[in-house]
């Protein structure tokens, strides 16, 4: 970072650059990994591949994070009308539709992360069936992980595995577009309950007093009792682990025009205020909100790039006037300044197109990194900025 103020130029007049960087990236990224996958973060600024772990070889589509990079395929696509990025996205649609054909890897909630940007994508942009089905699919595998009564989704490990029996996490919430997608292409009403069920109970339990978001919250699945809070990788249970508190904001207001939920929307801007309210001077979090300006902690760009994405959507779904515009400004803020302190100033530099992000800085792993969801969603602002008529995938 080359200053702790944000920029003074006006984010649109810098968005055509940041976007036209992006993309130089993105090519050579394609060019060197193809249908492999890298790591979800980078080391020393480049992208290893994906490790090899039990049966699955070195960049083999495991985990949770390899879709980000098939996202910004399809919208570099959507701002290019480059048949290169399309052939790309089609290619990243195959395997994953290989992916839950052959039921690999696939107990996680993550599989909303996974299967709307790499199969829902082309299914709406173009109508591509097997992608629709490869997406139907993973939503009725995401189904089998929630959990009567507690009405929620398990987030994490086998459905027998006593350590996450019951367990959600926040970033759940970006989970449900999965679902409420395979609710309008079926019309079975399960996938929509199973949406509304859980975000309530994230929004009652997940949220607290004073605003702020627990990571991770427990249930007993068995009788559906409300447990306890926890983190996984904040600083503490009841810090305000950034990532998270920035998935509250756009996973409750997305969820809110899901559902109608009015709840939802005032979750939605519950979060925002409080991630607002805690910012640093230069308007991009600390990994943990409970540090501010002064503190040698890392900062979090990837939070800020979710939290832009978060706060436009809040803009669009905003019944008060002010407030949207409230919302839309401090987007804009937060962006201009990711664009102007964190990302590579010298082309080629790095394999990131956002740079200082943390993964999970308690068992330092990814800190001071790129990420690949940090890429995407940076992207995803960029392309809300360029065009607000754009269509999210989620």
């Amino acid at each position: 970072m080359t200053s702790t103020q944000p920029s003074g130029a006006t984010t649109e007049t810098r968005v055509d650059g940041a976007i036209a960087d992006v993309l130089t990236t993105l090519r050579r990224n394609i060019a060197a990994f193809g249908v492999t996958y890298p790591d979800d973060t980078t080391a020393g600024d480049r992208y290893p591949l994906r490790p090899a772990a039990g049966p699955f070889a070195e960049g083999a589509n495991r985990g949770w994070t390899t879709s980000f990079w098939a996202g910004m395929t399809w919208i570099a696509w959507e701002l290019t009308g480059d048949e290169y990025f399309r052939d790309a996205g089609l290619a990243y649609a195959a395997d994953f539709a290989r992916r839950v054909r052959d039921e690999e890897d696939l107990d996680t909630h993550d599989l909303g992360f996974l299967y709307t940007l790499a199969s829902v994508a082309p299914a709406r942009l173009l109508g591509d069936d097997d992608a629709r089905a490869a997406a139907l699919d993973a939503a009725d595998h995401l189904m089998r992980r929630f959990l009567e009564p507690a009405g929620i989704v398990q987030a994490w490990g086998d459905l027998s595995d006593p350590e996450q029996r019951g367990r959600t996490i926040i970033d759940s919430l970006m989970n449900m577009p999965l679902l409420t997608w395979a609710g309008e292409q079926t019309r079975q009403e399960r996938f929509a309950d199973a949406v509304r069920r859980h975000t309530t109970q994230l929004r009652t339990h997940i949220l607290r007093d004073d605003d702020t978001t627990f990571h991770t919250f427990f249930w007993d699945a068995e009788t559906g009792e409300a447990l306890r809070g926890s983190t996984a990788q904040g600083a503490f249970d009841d810090s305000c682990w950034a990532r998270g508190q920035a998935w509250g904001i756009y996973g409750f207001a997305m969820n809110h025009r899901a559902t109608g939920d009015p709840e939802l929307l005032t979750a939605a801007r519950r979060c925002a205020d409080r991630f607002l309210s805690l910012l640093p001077a230069d308007r991009v979090p600390y990994w943990d909100m409970v540090y501010t300006d002064g503190s040698d902690e890392p900062r979090d760009s990837s939070s800020g790039a979710i939290a832009v994405c978060g706060l436009l959507e809040l803009a669009e779904v905003e019944s008060d006037p002010a407030r949207a515009a409230a919302a839309r400004t401090a987007a804009h803020e937060i962006l201009a300044s990711l664009i102007a302190h964190y990302t590579p100033t010298t082309p080629g530099a790095s394999d990131a197109v956002i740079l200082h992000s943390v993964y999970d800085y308690p068992k330092s792993i990814g800190v001071d990194e790129g990420t690949l969801w940090g890429d995407y969603f940076y992207l995803e602002a960029l392309m809300r900025v360029a065009r607000p008529d754009w269509k999210r995938y989620w």
